[in-house]
Order: C-alpha cells, then sequence, then structure tokens
C-alpha cells in the first residue's frame, strides 16, 4: 500500500514508519522540513508542507490507498491560553486540512489519531470504546478532534480513530522523561500513586496500525493500549526494579498542580483503559505486561 504519514518524523511516527517499511509498504512523509530530515531509508518519500495551512502538499494525498494522521503539538507542558489554542489549532486545522483531499480520492482509509483522553476521569471505572466521552479541556479537545476527522466517512472512506495511551519505547515519550530521574535516584509515584496508568509498548501500536490495515471492518473508536494497566505507583516500582534504582521518592500532588497547572492534574488523576475493539479483533499483543514491556525498552 501507499500510506501518507501526517507527523511521521516524531516519537511514534518514527517507529510506525520503520515498521510499515518493513512490511512492504511505500511511505510519503509530511515534513515541515525536507533539509532538515536528513538521509532517509528506501520506501519513503517526503513531501514539505504545514499540516496546519492548506498548501501544494495537499495534492498528493489523493495518490495514496491510506492516511495516517499523527499530527499534534505535544500536551506535555504547562496549559496556558495560548498554548490550549496551539494544542487545538495543531490537532483540528490539520485533521480538516486532510479530509478535504480526500474527495474523490484513491483514499479508502483514515487512521487519525486521537487519545484515551476522550473519556475523561473514572478513578477505577473500566473504560471501552463503548464508554462516554469526558467533558475537561483534554476530553473536549479529543472530541472535537474526531469529529473533524469523521467527516471523512461522508467521502465514502473508513475512519479509525486510533485514541492512544501512553505510548513506551526508548527513544523518548513517557520513558524519555521518566528514566532519568529513576537513575539520578529521584524516581517514584506521582501523588498518591493510586491512579491508573494505561499503556502501551511502540512496537505493539505500530503492528496494531498494520494489523487494522489488513481488517476493513472494523473501524471508529480504537483504544490503543495494552490490555493490563497498572496502578501509577506499581509502574514506578517495576520500572524502579529493572532500573535496579529505587522507587520511594513521590512527586506530592500540589507541586505538580502548582508547576504544571491543569496539566499536572492530568498525571494525577488517570484512567484504566481497556482495548476491547483490539481484543474482539484477536489481535496480539507482544508487550500485554508491563513488565516484560520495560524490560525490553531498557535493554535498547
Amino acid at each position: 500500500m501507499k500510506i501518507f504519514i501526517t507527523g511521521g518524523t516524531g516519537f511514534v511516527g518514527k517507529g510506525l514508519t520503520s515498521r510499515l517499511i518493513r512490511a512492504g509498504h511505500e511511505v510519503t512523509l509530511l515534513t515541515r522540513s525536507v533539509r532538515k530530515f536528513g538521509s532517509h531509508p528506501p520506501g519513503i518519500s517526503l513531501i514539505e508542507g504545514d499540516p496546519t495551512q492548506r498548501g501544494g502538499w495537499q495534492k498528493s494525498v489523493p495518490e495514496h490507498d491510506a492516511v495516517i494522521n499523527l499530527a499534534g503539538a505535544s500536551i506535555f507542558c504547562r496549559w496556558t491560553a495560548e498554548m490550549k489554542r496551539i494544542l487545538r489549532e495543531s490537532r483540528i486545522l490539520t485533521t480538516r486540512n486532510l479530509v478535504e483531499t480526500m474527495e474523490g480520492s484513491g483514499v479508502k482509509t483514515f487512521f487519525s489519531t486521537s487519545a484515551i483522553g476522550y473519556y475523561g476521569f473514572h478513578e477505577d471505572e473500566e473504560l471501552t470504546e463503548l464508554s462516554r466521552p469526558g467533558s475537561d479541556f483534554l476530553a473536549q479537545l479529543a472530541v472535537d478532534w474526531e469529529k473533524e476527522a469523521r467527516k471523512a466517512e461522508d467521502r465514502g472512506i473508513r475512519v479509525v480513530l486510533t485514541r492512544f495511551g501512553i505510548v513506551l519505547g526508548d527513544e523518548g515519550g513517557a520513558l524519555g522523561q521518566m528514566v532519568p530521574f529513576f537513575k539520578k535516584y529521584l524516581g517514584g509515584p506521582l501523588g498518591s500513586g493510586k491512579q491508573w496508568f494505561s499503556w502501551i509498548h511502540r512496537d505493539d501500536l505500530a503492528q496494531a496500525f498494520l494489523f487494522l490495515l489488513e481488517k476493513p471492518e472494523i473501524s471508529g473508536g480504537i483504544n490503543f493500549t495494552a490490555p493490563n494497566p497498572v496502578r501509577n505507583r506499581d509502574l514506578a516500582a517495576i520500572l524502579g526494579k529493572v532500573l535496579d534504582r529505587p522507587a520511594r521518592l513521590s512527586a506530592p500532588g500540589f507541586m505538580l498542580r502548582l508547576v504544571l497547572g491543569e496539566f499536572g492534574s492530568i498525571l494525577l488523576e488517570g484512567q484504566k483503559v481497556i482495548p476491547q475493539k483490539l481484543l474482539q479483533g484477536r489481535f496480539q499483543f507482544r508487550y500485554p505486561e508491563i513488565e516484560e514491556a520495560l524490560e525490553e525498552i531498557v535493554r535498547k
């Protein structure tokens, strides 16, 4: 297949692109600067452009069989009014511009990223794709993002809304923030540590995309999380064990809220999300348990 990807140069995109190439697909990456991208392996084509702006890059989208939209500014920051605007526009405008290109195109499947923040916070309640959305900022952002993506269905295109949990890998992401603290003997749970941590290994995330490319009967919201979420305190204990470091220094909740504001509350709440649709489709997770996932990542 020929696959067009936005956000393909980031932490998730790099792993996914590599996996797609190994599987024999042709990948076109949209990048803001071809010059800065540097060398790239066979099977990858580059197009320069800003996905939040209409432009010449849109002309190449209809030539592809599938589109994967990973673009969006990182939520790992303090959410000022300006930052909230950037978070919304980087998602909504990119998605809108992509859908605009699909009228009468050869695109059959549109994968648009979302997040498990869609569900809001429900303490110990298990959340599946049938659960209702929340009402906080992150949930409403996800709802609006998905609504924009679903407009592609009016053009006869299958829409898959990939609701990411916390993606774990060896080249950045959440672990890129956590591991340095643990190595300096400063690791531990966040706040009470009771909050649920719904995660997925980056390799399983990439494999889930390949799986769904071959499953045209599956559409709509799909939870991209491992089947066994853990509490934050258990994550800290296992990561400390894998790194051979103590995990006893908890970060007080009030400090996280003071430093990170509204985003700090996200870290202290958490969600217990189950990938019901992937499990029903008999997707085989290579890393269903957090300890084996962390051991593989740390070995790298």
